[in-house]
């Protein structure tokens, strides 16, 4: 399953609303007329000059809501570490993980040795997690009826739904809780994450270097193209921090800021 990351919403008139509360910070303006004179030309040297000034604050008043899907949780782990932002992710718990689909590396699954000994092992892993979860299901159901079953996990299970769903259910999810300590990294998850402009433009500055993990990096390419559509001034100057200024990478760097900046300034 390929990334995908959707704008959901945003801050109506993004620009015109950044521009406004820094009109309001620089002029005699009243709440009541803020806006007045605020044209595209106006409100883009007011969103220019903040830019340029590192006025900063005036941003967070602009927010971008995302919906990302096909990313593992490793790729998950790392987003939800950007603190100044809201996440609301699929459930573990109430999700069956039977569900889930798996990502592989690029690099892994390039190589035919560690492609085949990757699915396999993710094959085991599917098959533990249903084969765990079952088991544990009818733990619970014996559990709570103190009656015999015959047949297989799956029989008994389905057996017991028909005479009780809804306790059925809770059992499911219940024994999910456990088995879910089996599923890998791979396992793709689905997110939804609202970011204000300022912390989206740090983001953009950790995770679109060359230097971030491959995975995040895609998300983060794919945020700032849907951002720059619909506030092309704000995220005029987006991108990794070496779009900016000097790589902070040290000894680290990927030694390609030309390449980088004529991506990023294509965008």
């Amino acid at each position: 399953m390929a990334i995908k990351v959707t704008l959901l919403a945003h801050t109506p008139s993004p620009e015109e609303t950044v521009a406004a509360a820094a009109k309001l910070c620089y002029s005699p303006s009243g709440i009541d007329d803020i806006r007045q004179g605020l044209d595209e030309e106006k409100t883009a040297s007011f969103v220019n000059m903040l830019a340029e000034i590192g006025h900063a604050s005036p941003m967070e008043h602009a927010s971008f809501t995302f919906g990302i899907e096909g990313i593992s949780r490793a790729c998950s782990h790392q987003l939800v570490r950007h603190r100044i932002a809201s996440y609301s992710q699929q459930s573990q718990r109430y999700v069956d993980g039977n569900s889930f689909e798996f990502v592989t590396p690029p690099e892994i699954e390039s190589d035919e040795h560690c492609s085949e000994v990757y699915s396999r092992v993710i094959e085991l892993q599917k098959q533990a997690y249903a084969e765990i979860r079952d088991a544990l299901v009818v733990k619970y159901i014996l559990k709570e009826t103190g009656a015999e079953y015959s047949g297989t996990d799956a029989e008994i299970i389905e057996s017991y739904k028909a005479q009780n769903k809804q306790k059925c259910s809770a059992f499911i999810k219940k024994a999910n809780e456990d088995a879910r300590y089996i599923l890998p990294n791979a396992c793709t998850t689905k997110i939804v994450c609202t970011f204000n402009a300022r912390s989206l433009e740090n983001f953009f500055a950790h995770r679109c270097c060359n230097r971030a993990q491959w995975e995040i990096r895609e998300v983060a390419y794919q945020m700032l193209m849907l951002v720059k559509e619909v506030a092309p001034h704000i995220f005029a100057k987006s991108g990794p921090s070496c779009m900016r200024g000097a790589c902070p990478e040290g000894n680290m760097t990927c030694g390609k800021i030309k390449e980088v900046r004529e991506k990023y300034g294509k965008l």
